[in-house]
Parts: C-alpha cells; structure tokens; sequence
C-alpha cells in the first residue's frame, strides 16, 4: 500500500469541498430547473476535475497510483449510472418538484461520502488482515454480474417497505404533502401542540440513501479488486460521485439510451470477480484492468446507440411517437400533489397508522 502523508489528504479534503462549494454556492445558487446543456457543462466540469486530480496524482505518486485512480473513477462512475436509473424511479414515486432535485441529491452525495468511508475503511482492512476475502469478494461480484445480466425490469418503488422511512417514521410524523424544499418544518401536531415534522422530501432523501448503500456493496468490492490503497480508493470513489448529480440531470433526459448498458456492467463486476479469483495464477496489471473495462463499455455504448438507431427508424416508419428521450416533467410535474404520486398517496394513507 501506497504511504501517504497528511498533506496529501489535506489537498484532497480542500479540493472536495471546493467542488461542493461550487456546485451548491455557485452553479446551482439559485433554485431551477437543471437543463440538458446545463447538466451537460457541469458534468464536464466535474470530469475534468477529476483528470487534473488524476495527473497531480501520477505527478506526485507515481504512475500505479494513478492508474488505479484511473480505473477506479471510471468503474465507480459507470457503475453508479445504474443507480441513478433507480433514483430516476424513486423521484417519479414522490412526484419531487424538478427544481429541488438537485437539493436532494446535494445532501444525498454527502450522506454518501461517509457510508462510502465506512464501507472502504472495513473492506480495505478486511483485505489486508484476512487475504481470502478478495476471493469472497470475486465470487460475490461474478454473481451479482449474472444477477443483472438476467434480472427483470425495476419495480416500482414502495417507500413504506424500506426499512430507513419505518424506522424514523416511529419518532417523526411526516406532512402529507411539500412544505417548499425543506426538509423538516414546524407545525402544530393533532393535539394542536407546535412539533417538529418531516417532509416527503426527507424521505425521500432516505430512501436514496438507503439505494446508494445498497450499491456500494457491490461497487466497493469492485474496486479493491483494482487496488487495495485507502487514499486512491476513496479518492477515486468520492469524485466520481461528485458529478453524479449532473449526470443524473443529464441521464433524465436520454434515459432510455442505454440499451446495453447493464450488460456492459455485469461484464465489468464479472471481470472483476474472476480477476480477484485467479490473482493466484494470472496476474493482470492496472493497465489491462483499464483497458478491458474500457472495450466492454465501448462495446456497450455502440451497441447501444446502434439498438436505438434501428427502434427509431421502425418508430418512424410506423408513425409512432418518439419516446426515446422522455421528459420528466411530464412525469413529475410540479411535485407535491398527493393525490397523483404513488409514494406520497402511500405515506398519506398510512399516517394514522403510525402516529396514533
């Protein structure tokens, strides 16, 4: 494991919280409506801040450490895109306003930064003390890849059988409908007493906390079977997580793209797993890891744009309507009506039910 000296996580902390600052102090200082072109710029922004991170690091640690930076950003960043595909449904479920998504996943990130530590921080020891783990940890990562090469569409999302929204609702009622973009309020409870309540908003957030665990289990272990350095691997985690926001905003509008995409990633966390498997018999460098990884999401893509190239034009030719890229503001609309969003109608439902 690479040595690496307090200066070095110094400059990493200033330079994520720079980007934090940025992105809610200055590109999204004012509450809107994230634009394709928008989203677009910005995730460009945070990928070539990750490049010029990427080259301090082969300038200041040498050429393994940033390959494995390398490798490891672009494998958490694709990875991740499936994930984003679920929180797409978990904000259609709660009808969030399109201008206030973004707040939510700004504190989604941040919720996400510590689990991602935490889950890091045992895997990269459990490694180290116990060398028959990556071996756990490849078996698991080839099945979850056959897991999603063959799983079914997603479900819908039912945020009352998550155990996060069960739990709190215990201790916190929760207000029917959006009190603006916060998060708690207070109002008067049903003796009349003035109490604290949560939003549908703050559940919401929970449960894409709870999804982005969910997702580590299987991201965290990929990524030590790349390299087991805590700085490069939480380094290389956080920044790709930093632009997901964008590439949530971006992703909404061309979802429907990505044909091929989930079969690239069962290609990767299947890499991956027999990589860990066979480290006794093969060994494969940083180098070959990142150029497999780089042709199976080429492959991919291509596949990709080729399949919904030829849907269209046999749209086309019927007449039908083009939906490869749907607008989520047909779906969501203004956000906050109970009455037309699964997940809030839910929690309406069942308010009784938990705060008698």
């Amino acid at each position: 494991m690479t040595e690496v000296n307090i200066t070095t996580w110094i400059i990493f902390a200033v330079s994520i919280a720079t980007l934090l600052a940025l992105d809610l102090g200055v590109f999204n200082r004012k509450v809107h409506v994230i634009k394709p072109r928008e989203a677009m710029l910005q995730v460009a922004f945070f990928i070539g801040a990750a490049v010029v991170f990427n080259v301090w690091i082969y300038l200041s640690m040498g050429s393994t450490s940033g390959l494995g930076f390398t490798t490891g950003y672009l494998m958490e960043l694709m990875l991740s895109v499936d994930n984003l595909f679920v929180i797409i449904l978990i904000f259609v479920s709660f009808c969030v306003p399109i201008q206030d998504q973004h707040k939510v996943l700004f504190f989604g990130i941040l919720g996400a930064l510590v689990f991602r530590l935490t889950f890091i921080l045992v895997g990269v020891t459990l490694v180290d003390q116990f060398a028959f783990v990556l071996y756990i940890f490849g078996a698991f990562l080839i099945y979850t890849g056959l897991k999603m090469a063959f799983k079914k569409e997603e479900e819908s999302v039912e945020p009352e059988h998550n155990v996060m929204v069960r739990f709190f609702r215990k201790f916190l009622p929760v207000t029917k409908g959006y009190e603006g973009d916060k998060f708690f309020v207070r109002k008067a409870n049903e003796t009349g007493k003035i109490a604290t309540w949560a939003t549908p908003m703050f559940i919401c957030l929970l449960v894409i906390e709870s999804t982005d665990i969910i997702f580590a289990v299987d991201s965290i272990p990929a990524i030590l079977g790349i390299t087991t350095d805590l700085f490069i691997v939480y380094s290389s985690n956080v920044f790709a997580i930093l632009g997901l926001r964008s590439m949530y905003f971006l992703l909404s509008h061309i979802m429907n793209l990505f044909y091929y995409l989930k079969y690239g990633l069962a290609g990767i966390l299947s890499f991956v797993g027999a990589k860990m498997l066979l480290s006794d018999y093969v060994h494969i460098s940083v180098l070959d890891s990142l150029a497999v990884i780089v042709l199976i999401l080429v492959v991919a893509i291509v596949a990709s744009v080729i399949k919904n190239h030829s849907i269209k034009a046999i749209s086309v030719a019927d007449g039908e309507k083009d939906e490869t890229n749907p607008d989520l503001t047909e779906v969501c609309g203004e956000g906050g009506n109970g009455e037309s969003c699964p997940a809030l109608k839910e929690l309406s439902d069942t308010e009784d039910k938990y705060h008698k």
